[in-house]
């Protein structure tokens, strides 16, 4: 399965909308995007997951790069998760306490955290 990437924008948030696999294959795809949004100055993202049917420890480290990358810009990621089966990869690899995960792009958009 291939992955799909879409971005807009909500007030000062920018919303990167994933589907399908992050993968080996597919993760440098997300990892390209998520550098060009913030090397453009969009320095709080929220990744949708919503549509995500695979993850993998690439893409993990995709979203880590990610968080990493926001940081240093005094930005934010936040994770809009409500799958249960990703949400447990995030449990195991104790990413849970690391990204802010949210059951709605609302909710994501709304937090302060």
């Amino acid at each position: 399965m291939d992955l799909s990437l879409s971005t807009r924008t909500v007030g000062d948030r920018t919303v990167v909308e994933v589907g399908g696999e992050i993968d080996v294959y597919t993760a440098p795809k997300l990892r390209e995007q998520l550098v060009e949004l913030v090397n453009d100055g969009n320095h709080h993202l929220v990744v949708d997951m919503e549509r995500v049917d695979f993850l993998d420890s690439t893409g993990l480290g995709v979203l880590v790069g990610g968080l990493k990358r926001v940081r240093a810009q005094e930005g934010s990621l936040r994770l809009v998760c409500n799958q249960e089966r990703i949400l447990k990869i995030f449990r195991i690899t104790g990413l849970t306490k690391v990204f802010p995960i949210h059951e709605s792009v609302d909710e994501a958009i709304a937090a302060t955290d």
